[in-house]
This record gives structure tokens, sequence and C-alpha cells, in this order.
């Protein structure tokens, strides 16, 4: 297309132009040799014979407001960038915009993206994934796609998970006045490094939480060993699972080792085959969510209330949200072939 073309594609036509558009068309003349005679796009011919078609007129007829200051072809070039770059900036797309001869405001271009239905997100935070990550996560999915309820109903989960004294890490808005930013009420109160935290461990079933063990220390394999050993069976026997339970956790190299191996075989511990990085098909995360929220809602001043009230928290936690979560793994599981083996909405 050439530069003129361009530009007349953007711009309104004069109405004598558009009257010898229609003239050439009675005539008998088609699109593309009128669009070659005046040198117009044919999609522009195209559209005002319609019109003249349609109203029996070429003159500008009414509009409902004000005119946009994007045009449709310029809308529908800055979601073809968007689709193409999700993470593209607004000063990119305004710099796009200037390029093909639309300089347009920040605000604008932000309301055009939103009559396309785009709106600025934060993005998930999702595990890197390879194609062998994605083709495990696919047969471990149709391996398990047909057990029953009550499979997953003796699967005992589990996890490991960090909670900060002052961190967590959502976002919280306040109503102010401008310049009041600062103000105290309008603040929330962090230290540096989050004020320290705590690693705890933790599992659950259908039937309800299990035990949680905060870790002290560094985390290894033999600590590893050490809590299950204290905690996993006590955790079942709780839990009314009885001895023939499945459990489940993640391939965290603590987990794989040969001392955490050989205590689960001596023990004659059935394990769930687990794919590596998928935490959204484990449903504890979301216990996680839920418990790291309570915990911070009550404003825990030091570790050790830190630790004291994630305890009682985890023991609120009733058995219908376990219930919901463990209902939850076949969607889980549906939304991964859905997804081809990538990340879900989990």
């Amino acid at each position: 297309m050439s530069e003129q073309m361009r530009i007349m594609r953007l711009k309104e036509l004069p109405k004598e132009l558009r009257d010898r558009i229609v003239a050439r068309h009675r005539s008998g003349q088609g699109y593309k040799r009128i669009s070659a005679a005046l040198k117009v796009p044919k999609s522009t011919v195209a559209s005002i014979i319609l019109k003249w078609k349609k109203f029996g007129t070429t003159r500008t007829l009414p509009r409902p407001g004000r005119p946009a200051k994007l045009s449709n072809h310029g809308r529908r070039a800055l979601v073809r960038e968007v689709k193409k770059n999700p993470k593209i900036t607004v000063a990119e797309l305004q710099r796009c915009s200037r390029e093909m001869g639309e300089s347009s405001t920040k605000s604008t271009i932000t309301a055009a993206l939103h009559q396309s239905s785009l709106y600025g997100r934060v993005a998930r935070r999702k595990p890197l994934l390879s194609a062998r990550h994605m083709k495990a996560h696919i047969e471990f999915t149709k391996k398990h796609m047909k057990d029953s309820q009550t499979i997953r109903n003796k699967i005992l989960w589990s996890d490991e998970t960090k909670i900060e004294l002052f961190g967590l890490n959502s976002k919280q808005y306040v109503w102010r006045k401008p310049g009041t930013a600062h103000h105290l009420p309008n603040t929330i109160p962090t230290v540096k490094h989050g004020g320290g935290s705590i690693m705890l461990w933790g599992c659950f079933s259908a039937a309800g939480t299990g035990r949680l063990v905060a870790i002290e220390g560094k985390m290894n394999a033999v600590k590893y060993r050490d809590i299950l050993e204290e905690n996993l069976f006590q955790s079942a026997l709780d839990l009314r699972l009885g001895r023939r339970f499945t459990f489940q956790q993640d391939n965290d190299p603590k987990h794989t080792a040969k001392i955490t191996k050989e205590w689960l075989q001596n023990n004659s511990v059935t394990i769930l085959d687990w794919p590596s990085q998928s935490p959204d098909l484990n449903p504890i995360e979301h216990l996680w969510r839920d418990l790291k929220m309570a915990v911070h809602q009550r404003s825990p001043s030091n570790l050790t209330e830190l630790e004291r009230i994630s305890k009682e928290e985890w023991q609120r936690i009733p058995k219908s949200s376990c219930e919901k979560l463990v209902a939850s793994f076949p969607r889980r599981l549906m939304a991964v072939l859905a997804q081809k083996g990538a990340s879900t909405q989990y």
C-alpha cells in the first residue's frame, strides 16, 4: 500500500471525492478499478459505496457523540500489538501509534484497549515449564483422571511454605485525600527483610487438616525424614485414613533423597507419583494462601506469636474447605489437559 493510500485510510475523504467514487460505481466500474483510478484503498471504496446504498448519501452523517480520537484501524493495530506481546507497555504502544500516523495519549490508548476487553493486570507468577514437564503433566493427568473420589479421599497432601512476619505480598487499597499518602492510617507497616519468617510443613486430606510443624534451621533430608517420622502416621491416624493411605509430596530434592526414600519404603508408605513443577495441581497451595491471610489479619508482632497463630488458624480451617479442595482435583486435571500440560488458573 502506498504512503498516500495509508494516510487516506486514516483520514476522512472529502465529500467531492466520495461523490466521484459513487459516480464511477454507478457507471459500472468495479472496486479495484475505482481504487486504482482515484488512489483510494479498495476497502475505503467498498465502505463508501455500502454507506451510499444504505443511506442514499455520501455526506457525513451525524455521530452519536464526539468523534473517536483513535480510528478503528489504529485501535485494531494496537490490539494486534498487545496480542503479539502482552507485556508491551503503554509508552511502547504510543510509539507504535505515532508510527502509524495517529499520535494518541496514554489514556486514549488504554480506553481503546478496554473497548476490546483488554485490561492491564499484574502478571501471575508460574513455574517455568519445559516440554518435558508439560508431557509429564499430561501423562499424570491421564493416569489419574478416572480415579474415584474414594481413592482421592485417602490421599494425604503435604507441602512446605514460608510465612513472613510482615511480608504478606498483597495489595491493600485505601480511601484517602490527595497529599495524604504517607499519613499513618493510609500506610501498611513494613520492616527490612520482612521482619523474619518461619518455615512450616503441613498436611491435609478431605477429612481435614493434619499436623502443622515449624521447621527449625535449614531444612535438609535428615530433618525432613524426622518430620515424617514424628507427624506422618499421627496425622493419618487423626484423620482416620487408616494405614492404607497415599502420601503426596512434590519432587523437592529433600523429598527424593536416598534417606527419605528408604524411610518411606521401610514404613510401607504408598507414594503418589508427582510430576515436577506442578504446584497448581496440589490443592494444599490454596490452604497456604488462606492460612497466610488469616494469620496476617491477626497481626502477630514476633516470630513466636507468628508460629502460635499459624497453628491456631491451621486448626480452625473447616473440614468442608478441605473436602472442597480435594473435590476440585478432577477439575485441576481437566485444566491441565485443556492447557496441554502448561500452567492453569489454579
